[in-house]
């Protein structure tokens, strides 16, 4: 179970990423980048996310001044401290340990930006072992049911989803082999 929801997640990376940011300006972001597509969020959950952050103290609002059109200002959040040592947690965590196709995983590449190359890949290399894992354990239990000898349809409930981890393991290995590449080259040109 995560500590945050993934509106809360997502919210966070965009607070580091845009470093201020009002509701309005997270909704045009979402909209921009198809992100209701995936993660389920819609509006409402863009302002309740909004404020369970700033109640946990993960942002904070700043004092606006003035008005805008016919209305005051909208209010502006920033991460504060607090709040990026979560979304560091929060990425480590959704790289290392989520399982295949999970949409925490997918928020987590989204959050690559925020955390170091070897952070990263330290986090996807404990991401293979926690899919090794996994995949042991679906084979185990396939193999104690009856394995080739079950009826299809019984096998396939088994198969789909070693087929699924085999295909996130090798997509995991080809991106840390990429982050190891752009480390090298940061580190020749540095």
């Amino acid at each position: 179970m995560h500590t945050i929801s993934n509106v809360e997640f997502m919210l966070l990376q965009m607070f580091a990423e845009c470093r201020q940011a009002s509701g309005y300006d997270i909704k045009k972001l979402v909209d921009q980048r198809g992100y209701r597509e995936w993660a389920n969020i819609g509006t409402t959950s863009i302002y309740t996310g909004l404020k369970k952050l700033n109640d946990k103290g993960w942002v904070t609002p700043e004092e606006a001044d003035g008005k805008s059109g016919k209305g005051p200002m909208p209010t502006r959040f920033s991460l504060t401290e607090a709040g990026m040592a979560k979304l560091r947690n929060e990425i480590l965590e959704s790289l290392s340990s989520t399982r295949e196709r999970d949409n925490r995983f997918d928020l987590g590449l989204a959050a690559l930006p925020h955390i170091g190359k070897d952070e990263a890949i330290l986090a996807l290399r404990k991401r293979l072992d926690f899919l090794a894992q996994i995949s042991m354990k679906i084979n185990q239990t396939y193999e104690s049911q009856g394995g080739v000898s079950m009826p299809l349809n019984v096998r396939a409930l088994f198969l789909h989803p070693i087929s699924l981890i085999e295909n996130e393991q090798a997509f995991v290995v080809r991106l840390i082999n990429e982050l190891l590449e752009e480390r090298g080259l940061h580190d020749k040109n540095h």
